[in-house]
Order: structure tokens, then sequence, then C-alpha cells
């Protein structure tokens, strides 16, 4: 670490403690009339910006001797401020005296934030209390170049500070006279108590620990304060290691580490553990065959007398490795529940008393741990009348991934039952080839709305990889509306988050990257976005199928693809030091292969069309072709498989994004499971290259003897309909 860059605190009675010194220059800069904020905090008032070169941050003046000033969150607050200040360019440097900015984390009781909210008539209500704050940034004086000018962070706790130094981040901008700060006045506190990210670990990609320490950064840097991984098989039990596999699966000590490191950004990890059903991957082994429903199935039978030993087990380690207040079961998605082991238990007394039983069992064995359980909340509407039955004091989670006219009905039962609720709305991510974002925000904003307005205290927005293809760096752009969500009251707007996002996530200021996620958008209006139609054989059933329904849109939705590439590669040209590199480079890929999705149904049309026309030239009326038909039956024939061939160009575009999606997978996935995905581009490269040499075959028969098989003979699909 450079000298200048050391966190030296020294402690002063009458002084604020120094921690970094700067210099800030006094002029102001014409920008926008208002900086771009993710959360937007409830009240803003802001002024202008002014360009400065370095910073300082000083706290409390401590009430005694004795107090120890700052606290720990506080001193970790400022070295988080540090590395984005630093990120951003800000120097370090020796106070002069004259125009130094210092960054002042103030305890609202403390006579310093007294004054400043009464000379401000501004107030700490106690519905700030716990989590919010005030941000006051003043511009300099001109008539007073000697006076300090300071950013004062005033809240009730060390939560509500760091959440204030987040906004800070925000309101440093690079402009054309360098890095700037907004002046503002701000006062914020969240909608909901709860704002988290479910993210599935257990169906393929399994994040790195540094990536998931990434996630966290980010998610505390827009005020997310919960993670709740998706385990099914993949977290290591020592008491059961049999169903994790090596190399996709969290080991204790990783655990413990990042639960300790998530506590140092105020995110409280919530760890969901399957408890009844989506159990396969444990219950395909012999050794739980007693316990399951139905032979290697999905769901653990109730009634089995093993069956909460072995839940105790599980949730026994991970209250000892995740010191949460929560503990999410699962229990969602029980479809076979009352087609085995319990089917006479079913027909006697209905799904839904055995569902709420064996629930209401769990929730007896896991008393003992002290800890609230979360469970999803399909009951609702799957089993209703179970809701009366289960036990007051657990936390029901509703989930919809989709857009409804009135949410509501999924939240009501519980309500009306006085169980707590969060709301879980969903990224629109799986088995998609990119996140459908007209879809996720739309979705997230409806549901989280309606939890707001009947009294659900969280937000848990879902990501999940039913595909098991599913790359988190493409999941920000839902994840962060989620964030953005839960903390605004009331229907989170849209258009301000789309504006705002590229440049706060990528620290883009050309407004290319939000074109490119428009342009995205618009793609996937026009481009089927799911993963079959990426996958499926054009000249199968089910591709003939798909490519009627996209065949007049193929065109538009090439164009907005690669526009979208176009202006990424613009914004990184202009800009090489852009943030979320890795995130850009998943972005990059997802509007590749959304392009070749349309280019293959495209290149299929114009493989069958120029067979079809080459055959129809090779057996024309006349019974002989001319000269002028044999040299365009060859032109129409090496347009399928030559140097230049379509047959070649899918071949090559697998390929090319075999390779992408690798690097992308790599970026913040373990190894394991990658070679599942990998296979089927390689699938596809040996389909189009043997369809090539099958057309070369064909091409040479057809020199040496003139004869040629039908088209579906030569196995094309019939030729489309001409416009």
């Amino acid at each position: 670490m450079h000298e200048t860059e050391r966190l030296a605190v020294t402690r002063s009675f009458c002084a604020p403690i120094a921690v970094l010194i700067a210099t800030v220059l006094t002029l102001p800069v014409l920008a926008q009339s208002a900086p771009k904020l993710i959360p937007a905090p409830r009240e803003l008032h802001t002024t202008t910006l002014l360009p400065f070169t370095s910073a300082t941050i000083v706290f409390d003046a401590p009430a005694s001797p004795q107090t120890t000033i700052p606290s720990a969150e506080d001193l970790f607050t400022a070295q988080d401020l540090t590395q984005a200040l630093s990120a951003d360019g800000v120097h370090v440097a020796p106070c002069t005296g004259a125009h130094c900015l210092s960054i002042a984390l103030y305890t609202s009781d403390s006579p310093q934030a007294k004054h400043l909210l009464s000379e401000n008539n501004l107030a700490i209500t106690p519905a700030m209390h716990d989590e919010g704050y005030v941000l006051i940034t003043h511009a300099p004086d001109p008539g007073d170049p000697r006076e300090a000018r300071t950013a004062f962070l005033i809240a009730d706790t060390p939560i509500g500070r760091f959440y204030a130094a987040q906004t800070l981040k925000q309101l440093v901008e690079q402009t054309p006279a360098g890095t700037s700060l907004w002046t503002a006045i701000i006062r914020d506190w969240p909608a909901m108590k709860y704002r988290g990210v479910d993210d599935d670990l257990s169906r393929g990609p399994f994040p790195t620990l540094a990536f998931q320490k990434h996630q966290i950064q980010v998610f505390a840097a827009y005020k997310v304060n919960l993670y709740s991984p998706y385990f099914e098989h993949t977290l290591q039990y020592a008491a059961d290691p049999l169903a994790a596999p090596p190399g996709s699966s969290l080991t204790r000590a990783e655990s413990q580490e990042l639960a300790a490191f998530a506590a140092q950004y105020h995110i409280t990890i919530v760890p969901e553990q399957e408890a009844f059903g989506h159990l396969h991957h444990i219950l395909q082994y012999e050794k739980y065959s007693g316990l399951a429903e139905t032979p290697h199935g999905h769901v653990l039978a109730p009634g089995e007398p093993g069956t909460q030993p072995l839940i105790y087990s599980w949730f026994s380690q991970i209250a000892q490795d995740f010191p949460s207040p929560f503990l999410h079961v699962g229990a969602d998605e029980t479809f076979e529940l009352g087609t085995g082991r319990t089917k006479t238990d079913v027909d006697k007394r209905g799904l839904g008393p055995v569902y709420a039983d064996f629930l209401t069992q769990i929730h007896t064995t896991l008393s003992p741990l002290h800890r609230k359980l979360l469970f999803w909340g399909d009951v609702a509407t799957s089993s209703p009348s179970a809701i009366a039955h289960l036990p007051k004091d657990m936390i029901a989670v509703p989930w919809i991934y989709w857009h409804l006219d009135n949410y509501d009905p999924n939240i009501i039962p519980f309500k009306d039952a006085g169980i707590e609720t969060w709301v879980a709305p969903g990224d629109a991510n799986w088995s998609e080839v990119y996140p459908v974002g007209k879809l996720a925000l739309d979705n997230i904003q409806g549901f989280v709305e309606a939890g707001q307005r009947l009294g659900s205290t969280g937000e848990l927005l879902t990501v999940w990889n039913d595909d098991g293809e599913g790359l988190f760096n493409q999941d920000w752009f839902g994840v962060l509306f989620g964030a953005a969500a839960g903390w605004q009251p009331g229907p989170a707007p849209i258009a301000p988050y789309e504006h705002a996002f590229a440049r706060l996530f990528f620290g883009d200021t050309s407004g290319k990257i939000e074109q490119a996620q428009q342009e995205l958008i618009l793609t996937e209006d026009n481009i089927s976005p799911e993963d079959e139609a990426f996958w499926v054989d054009p000249w199968s059933p089910a591709g003939q199928r798909i490519a009627a329904k996209l065949r007049p849109k193929l065109h538009d939705g090439r164009l907005h693809a690669e526009h979208a590439l176009e202006l990424i590669q613009q914004a990184r040209a202009a800009n090489p030091n852009l943030k979320e590199s890795a995130a850009l480079d998943a972005m990059e890929l997802g509007a590749r292969r959304l392009d070749l999705t349309a280019m293959k149904f495209q290149l299929s049309d114009e493989m069958t069309q120029a067979y079809t026309r080459a055959y129809a030239l090779a057996h024309p009326s006349t019974g002989k072709p001319s000269e002028l038909d044999l040299t365009n039956i060859r032109e129409f024939l090496y347009s399928l498989s030559s140097n230049n061939g379509r047959c070649q160009d899918l071949r090559d575009a697998y390929s090319s994004l075999k390779t992408l999606y690798t690097q992308s997978w790599l970026a913040e996935n373990r190894p394991y499971w990658l070679g599942n995905v990998q296979v089927r581009y390689d699938l596809q490269i040996e389909m189009w290259t043997k369809r090539g040499q099958t057309i070369n075959d064909l091409i040479n028969t057809w020199q040496d003897k003139k004869v040629m098989p039908t088209p579906a003979e030569a196995g094309l699909p019939p030729a489309p309909p001409q416009p």
C-alpha cells in the first residue's frame, strides 16, 4: 500500500479524526440537472457538480477519552469509500488548508450532527432509525476560500452511515472537468425491511468464492441486505457427505468465510436448503431410498421416521456456519406428494393437510435452533386450505415470475392467516439465452408494489438456473432493479432506473450501454430468447414450427442485436476503463447468441430455397439443364456448403460462441458442469459439419453423374413460403 493511502487515525477530543486527506477544486461544471441514483432516495435536493481531485474521511469527536470512536463498522465504511474513490481516480494527498473537502461520518446524536440537522431543518425520524440517513454536501463559499467543505453522512446506526456512503459514491461522476461531486441534501430510508437476492446454486453453474464476494459487494452498494444461496445438494455436510458433488459445492470453511465477509457489508446470508421437494440429487442415492416419496424421486415422504433427523442434521450445521436469524426450508413444488408412500394418507385426508403437517413437523424439529423459518408460498394457489394449519411464526415467500394484473391473491391468504410474507419476483433468466428484461422489470415492479401495500416485510428477487446455463453476469439489470424496488416506496419507476443503470453499474457516461440494453429488449421482442430456439435444429419439425412464428421478425431482430453489439464496442473504445468488464462480456455474449438464433433460421431458409431451386433446374421440363442452368446449380449448391457455405457459417458461429461462453462461465463459476453446456455447442458444430460434408458428397455426385436427390431425400425441410 502507498504510504499516502494508509488509514492514519489520530484521536483528538476537539477535532474530527482524519482518515484520508484531500483537496477540492471549486469551479462548478455544467452537467445534467440531477444525479442518477439507484435506489432513488425519498428526498433529494441537488444543485450543481463540483470537480475534485482528492478526499478525506473524518468522524465524530469522541464524547469522552474513554469512548471508542470510530466504530469498527464506521472504519469499514471509510475503507469501502476509500476503495471506491480511488477507483474513480480520486487522489490522496495532504490537506493544503484551503478548499479542503472532508467526508464526515456523524452519529445523529452528536453535537455536530444535531447542529447540521437543525441548521437545515432536517430530522431523523423513527422510520429512519435502523437504516435511514441524512446526506448533506455543500458547495464551497466563494467569499471564504479558507472554509473547509464537507459531505456529512448522518445516521442513528452504522448501517445508516454505510448506506449514506453508498449514495455518496453515486454522487461522484466523471465530467469533462474531471471527477466531480454533486452538492445535495438527501433524506432516505427503505420501504421494506428485508431486500434480498435468491441465487440458484444447485442446477449447473456454481460460483467461485471470489465471485460470491463480488456479488455481495455489489449488492451492498445498492442497499441489498440479504443474500440467499439456494441449495439442494451443493452444500457440504459433515454428517452427510455423499451427495455434494466435488468441485461444485460449498465447504464449511467457505460458508463461514462468506458469512463473515457479508457481515462487513451489512448483508445477512439466509441459506436455503430444500427440506421437502427438489431433492432428487440426494434421493437418487440408495442410502436415502427409504426416505423418498417415489423411488429416486424428488420429494421426501412425510411420515418416514428418518426424514426429520436428516433435516435437523442439515440445518443444525447451517445454523452454526451462517449466523442468520432466518433459515429457508424451501418446500415448494412438492408435485410427487401423494403419488407414492403417502398416497393412502393423501387420499384419506387431502393434499393440503398432509403438506401442512410435514411443514409443521419441520418447524418443530428445527425449533431448538431458534431461527425463523422461510418457506415458498406457492401453497397459496396449490393448497390454500393448508395455510390455516401452518405455524404463525413462519415467513411465507409467495413467488410469481410473470405479469399479473393483480398480485394480491398470492399474498392475502397468508396475511389473513397472520403469517408474515416476503414477495419473490423473478429475473426472467431461466431457460433463456439472455434474461427477458421487459418481463423482469414489469414483474418486479408489480409484485413488490403489491407486497409493500399489503404489508410484506421483505422482497427476495430470484435468479434460477433450470437449464444449467445461466450466467449471473447477465442478471445484473434485473437484480439491481429488484434492489431499487425493495428500497423505494410504491411502484418503482422503470424509466429512471433504465437511465441510471449503465452509468452506475458500468460507469458508462456515453449513453451507449444504456442504448445497447434497450436494443436487447427490442431484440427479444423480435427473436425468441428461449434456449429451445437457440439449440433447436431448424430442419426438425420443432425447428420448423418455431421458424414459422419467428420468420416475419428475424430481420428486424438481428438489426437490433447487431446494433447492441456495435454500441457495446463503441462504448468500450471510448472508455477502456469501464467497470464490470466480465458483465459487459456476458451482455455481448447474449447479443451474439440472440443474433445467431435468428441467423440460423434465416440460413436454414436460404439453404432449403437454394436446394429447391437447384433441384428444379436439374430437372427441367426439356429434360436437360442448359449451360446457364448448370452454372446456377453449382452456385446454389456451393451456397449450402463451401468455404462460404451456410453450413460452415453455422458451424463457425457455434464454435465461436462456445469459446466466448466458456470465458464468461469461468469469469464467475467453477469449472464443474461447464462440460454439460460445452457439449451442446459441440453437437451443433458436429451437426453442421456433417451436413456440410453430406452436401459436399451430393455436389460431387451431381458433378460426376448429374444425379441429385429430392430435397426431402437430402434431409432438408420444405422450402418456406415466398414473401
